[in-house]
Formats: C-alpha cells, structure tokens, sequence
C-alpha cells in the first residue's frame, strides 16, 4: 500500500517553518470542494489521462504488436523528447535493471534492448544510432504534434539510414505514435508506417500510460496489467471527496501551503532507489511544466509555480544535504521510499574489529537509515520534509506511484488556480527557434531575433 507521511512538514515537529494545524485545516476548508470539483471534471471528460489505465483496447492493441514484432529485433530505439520520453525512460529503470542492455540475450529472456533519443545531441545521436544497426532495429517516433522539430531531426537520420540498410523495407523497421493531424500522422498514413495514438485531451506530459510510454514498456516485458492495476487502485484514493482521505490532494495541499505561506518554492523530490530516480526526473517536467504559469485561471497575471529538482539518496546526501539542511530554508524534500528492493546484499560476517558493526547489515537496512537520518537531520534544523512510501518496486506499485503524481500535479493546479494542461512558455521558445532555422511562417520571431543580437554583442567576454 503506498502512504503519504507528512508530519516532519508540520509545525509541532518540524518548527516554526513548518505547517500548524490550523493553516492545514484552513487551507482544507479554503478549497474544500477542490475534491468534488475535479470529480466533476472526470465526469465530463475533461481528465482523459485519468481513463487510460481503463481503455482495455488500447492496452490489448500495444500487447498484441509487441508480441508480434518482439522477436523480430535486437534493438527498439525510442525516439522522443520531454513527455514523450520521460515517462518510457522511468519505467525502464524503475522496473527494469539497470545494465538490463548489457545483459546477455538469454538473461534478457531473449527480449529487445530499448534505447532512447530524447536530445538532439549530435554524439550520443550518432554513437546510439551507430550500436543499435539499423537491420536490427525497431524505430518508435513519437510526437503528438506530429512536428516536434527534435524528434523530427532525429527521426530523418533514422529513416535515412534505414533506407540506406534495408531499402523499402524500412515500413517494418518503424512505428509512429503520435496525434490525430500533422506531419508525423500524414506521412505514417502515406507509406503505410503502423501507427498508434495519443488520445485527444492527454497531453505529453500526461502521457505514460498511453502507447508513448506503454509501447516500448512492452517490448521490454514490462507487464502492462500489473502496471494499470496499480493505477486503478490509485484512482480510487484519488477520488475520495473526504479532502483528508485523498492522498493526492493533500501531497499538493501540503506542497502548496509550504510554497505560499512558507516560502518553501524549491520542491526536491529524493528517492531512495537509483531505480526511482527517473521517475523523479519524469515528476520534475510534470511539477514544472504544469503548476509554473504567468497567468491564472482568472486572467491575473501571477508569475507562480514551485521549482522541483531532483537528488537521490543515499548518493545525494554527499553533495546536496549540506545545503538543504544549512543553506536558505526555502526548501521542500519529498522523500521517495520503497519498503523493500526486489534484491538485497548481505554485508560479510568476517570483518575488521573497526567495521565490526556493520557485520551481517543488509544494503536495504543501510539505505533505510540514511533516509531517517536524513529526515531526522532536516526536522531538527527546521526543515520541512515529507515521504511518500511504496510497498516494493514492482510494476503495480510504480503505476500507483505515478498515477498518484500525475493527480496530485491536477489537485496542485487547483490550488494555484492556474491551467495545469497547458504550456504556452514552452511554445514561446519553440516559435523563436522555428524562427531561427527559417521555418516558413515565423519571419517575424527570426527578425525580432537578429535586432537583439546587437544588444546583446556589446556584453560578451572573449
């Protein structure tokens, strides 16, 4: 059963800088029907990524592909940027490990390796594209606009390069997920390229549990059932009207009051599991993207969102907790803890007299204690901190850890008041750099670009 703690963030044990009954209970009774209304919205369809762990066709659909072309490759390179990679790249290393590509093939029980372009790195594109040979491989491209320029860029030196090796054949070599329209959708209908969709209404941040992280979790006998299961018996906690029961609002409750009357902006999400760290990566897009907005749902412009990053325990705390604990107290640490690992190391029994009292110690005793250490050490210097518990690392419980975020992301929006589906920052950028690669239609960003470069010459040191 996964848990949320969340008294180190309150007053009684953590201090001053913490929450006080009455604030939490105020801010439960402020946006109390904050439950009811997102209850509402999934009644009328406006949370279409809530449905996903339900729509059994799709789920079938990716099952069925996958064992039909499984054998057919050594590699499946996934080719995708942001939400439509971030969320594939956190379930194969949380739930796969971590040197599963380094395995020997019957280790691998004979299963594909499963790459990722999620930049447009020129080396580590050519150095991926060059291991995993075209003959070989299976290419997934996803974009639900159809037109994101990264993946597109990489995408055309995959086809190249698959026409190059294996000719028209390359139509078996590659497989699209993206929206209902544009250039990626168009042109996987004209060569007769297998597609599959990105439902309308989940956006790419939203988008795990659609064939962009699914697809490839597939080939990598990721077991799909037990991951939706997981988010199934999450949905039901998400959904509670009773604001104290519902483990989603009160992690973005929690979150939002420390931000707004703590100062606590800077959100670190720190698992204890090298396998939680990319799914920590996947909630930091999902934590910024969503809740960091200049305007509100009111038309006031408001310039809010918390700042997430990420560490990891144990590694972290020899880099980073010196500052969480005596630098600027402007700092909420939401811990990521598993009850248990799917393998453990015994310490030996035979040992020097000076480590005598580690003897016999598991791993997993070790990394446990250096979280409470670490709890402890913030809680007595003032420091707000929380911890979400999941029972193991399996696949139904990383489906309910997800979900879990992915609604507390919404729940957090509510009580910013500002749009968490949307992201007009990014799109910004995107137009400026259209502009600048002379993409037709945005003359106008690529002159606005060349008359600040003037501006800008006069403060460069060379």
């Amino acid at each position: 059963m996964i848990s949320f703690h969340y008294g180190n963030a309150m007053a009684p044990l953590v201090g001053a800088e913490g929450l006080t009954d009455e604030a939490l209970q105020g801010g439960i009774v402020r946006t109390g029907l904050a439950c009811e209304r997102i209850a509402r919205m999934r009644s009328d369809g406006k949370l279409a990524f809530a449905e996903l762990p339900y729509a059994e066709d799709m789920i079938a659909g990716i099952e069925k592909f996958a064992e039909e072309r499984r054998a057919s490759f050594r590699n499946v390179v996934h080719i995708g940027i942001g939400g439509s990679a971030l969320g594939p790249i956190a379930l194969q290393t949380a739930l796969k490990p971590r040197l599963i590509n380094l395995h020997s093939v019957k280790d691998r029980e004979f299963l594909p390796r499963v790459f990722f372009i999620d930049n447009i790195d020129p080396e580590e594109t050519r150095e991926i594209l060059t291991f995993a040979h075209p003959r070989e491989t299976l290419f997934h491209i996803v974009t639900k606009s159809g037109e994101t320029t990264e993946t597109l860029a990489a995408f055309m030196v995959a086809l190249e390069r698959l026409q190059q090796s294996v000719g028209d054949r390359f139509r078996e070599h590659m497989v699209v997920t993206t929206g209902a329209k544009g250039f990626l959708r168009q042109w996987a209908t004209r060569e007769k390229v297998r597609a599959f969709d990105v439902p309308e209404g989940v956006g790419g941040r939203f988008s795990v549990f659609t064939p962009v992280g699914l697809l490839p979790a597939a080939f990598m006998g990721i077991p799909l059932r037990e991951l939706m299961g997981g988010a199934i018996a999450m949905d039901t906690v998400c959904m509670r009207i009773e604001p104290q029961t519902n483990m989603a609002y009160m992690v973005a409750l929690v979150a939002n009051l420390l931000d707004t009357q703590r100062r606590k902006n800077i959100h670190v999400l720190m698992p204890y599991s090298r396998a939680l760290r990319d799914v920590a990566d996947w909630f930091r897009q999902l934590w910024a993207e969503s809740l960091g907005k200049m305007m509100s749902l009111d038309g006031k412009v408001v310039n809010v969102g918390p700042t997430p990053t990420v560490s990891l325990g144990a590694t972290d705390q020899h880099s980073q907790v010196q500052l969480y604990v005596e630098g600027p107290n402007n700092k909420f640490v939401l811990f990521l803890a598993p009850d248990r690992f799917r393998h453990d190391e015994v310490l030996p029994q035979k040992t020097a007299p000076e480590t005598a009292w580690l003897a016999g110690r598991k791993f997993s005793e070790l990394i446990a204690a250096a979280r409470i250490g670490t709890e402890a050490s913030l809680t007595r210097a003032g420091r707000p901190n929380a911890t979400i518990e999941i029972p193991d690392l399996s696949a139904r419980a990383i489906g309910g850890l997800m979900f879990l975020l992915e609604m507390a992301t919404v729940f957090a929006g509510f009580l910013y008041n500002v749009n968490p589906f949307d992201q007009p920052g990014v799109e910004a950028g995107k137009r400026a750099a259209f502009g600048l690669l002379g993409r037709p239609g945005f003359e106008d960003e690529k002159k606005a670009l060349e008359t600040s470069s003037g501006d800008r010459a006069r403060y460069i040191v060379r």
